[in-house]
């Protein structure tokens, strides 16, 4: 997902290789997580809301791909499908989870992560909008909407639980973890799926949705500040959490979407500034990813030499 967001990045500010490139890796990445998925998914608790709630990744991963593969039909239609069905299993496995638990365990089980239900709701408006943009099946615009409104509510749900664990609880004193980057990524990845169908949007319904998609782009760009303030408090405070984890990725993402959203919003609004921020976070999205990547290679490669 993150790969796949980073190649959009730098398809957009026309780095042709790197976008290539990151495209390939990402489109192999998800055929091994998929792979890994298949072979290890028997042992894992599909009653807990985590669990459920995580896996909208691969809603989110097929989207993107999704988006960076628009001009080609049969995998439009393959990876949209692919999304649309995940996210009806995944939906109604988390809705079922969640009503089963009370309000207080919920809170206290909340954090970052859980936005990718929003995350991934967002990136199937965007499959159903570039559908269609991209078909005859225009009628799809008409999925999309409903879809992105889904999107924004579970954003609003999860974010009053994580806020709500925060200040009542007194939890996380030190600082966010990564993942709680998602909270910025979830408003722009939301912001992008406003923008794919405000494209294709009738007179009367494109203005609304045009001030929706700016108001999720300022939130998102809100949540900056005080993500970084957070996060340089717990490294201070923590640096044992800079050694590699899976949940690094969680940060590399929403630099990437962030960047793309801004991309979007300068064609959106006229103003070239942003296209110079959304080069600067694709560069810090790309810088992160790099350190992710060789961190993880690293590790394995101690894990291999320690057997």
């Amino acid at each position: 997902m993150a790969t796949g967001i980073l190649s959009i990045a730098a398809g957009n500010h026309h780095y042709g290789a790197i976008s290539e490139g990151l495209g390939i890796l990402a489109s192999l990445g998800l055929a091994v997580l998929v792979a890994l998925v298949i072979v290890t998914g028997a042992r894992w608790d599909f009653g807990d809301p985590d669990v459920t709630l995580r896996l909208f990744t691969f809603v989110a991963a097929c989207a993107v791909l999704d988006s960076r593969l628009a001009t080609r039909p049969v995998l439009l239609w393959v990876l949209g499908l692919a999304a649309l069905a995940s996210w009806l299993v995944l939906i109604a496995l988390s809705a079922r989870n969640m009503a089963a638990r009370r309000w207080r365990a919920l809170r206290h089980q909340a954090h970052g992560a859980w936005e990718l239900a929003s995350v991934g709701t967002s990136g199937l408006a965007i499959s159903a909008g570039k559908v269609a943009r991209y078909t005859s099946q225009h009628w799809w615009l008409s999925v999309a909407v409903p879809i992105w409104v889904v999107a924004l509510c579970i954003y609003a749900l999860m974010t009053w639980l994580i806020l709500s664990r925060t200040v009542a609880e007194r939890q996380d004193r030190d600082g966010f973890e990564p993942d709680t980057w998602i909270l910025m990524g979830g408003l722009a990845i939301a912001t992008l799926a406003g923008d794919n169908i405000h494209r294709l949007a009738p007179a009367w319904l494109s203005g609304p949705i045009l001030v929706v998609t700016v108001v999720t782009w300022v939130a998102a760009t809100l949540w900056i500040p005080p993500l970084i303030y957070f996060g340089l408090h717990r490294m201070s405070r923590r640096p044992e959490m800079l050694h590699f984890a899976g949940v690094w990725w969680a940060f590399v993402f929403p630099l990437g979407m962030y960047s793309a959203a801004s991309y979007t919003m300068a064609a959106e609004l006229g103003h070239r500034s942003l296209i110079t921020v959304s080069l600067v976070f694709f560069w810090d999205a790309l810088a992160a990813w790099l350190i992710v990547v060789v961190a993880g290679l690293l590790r394995a490669r101690r894990a291999l030499a320690a057997r």
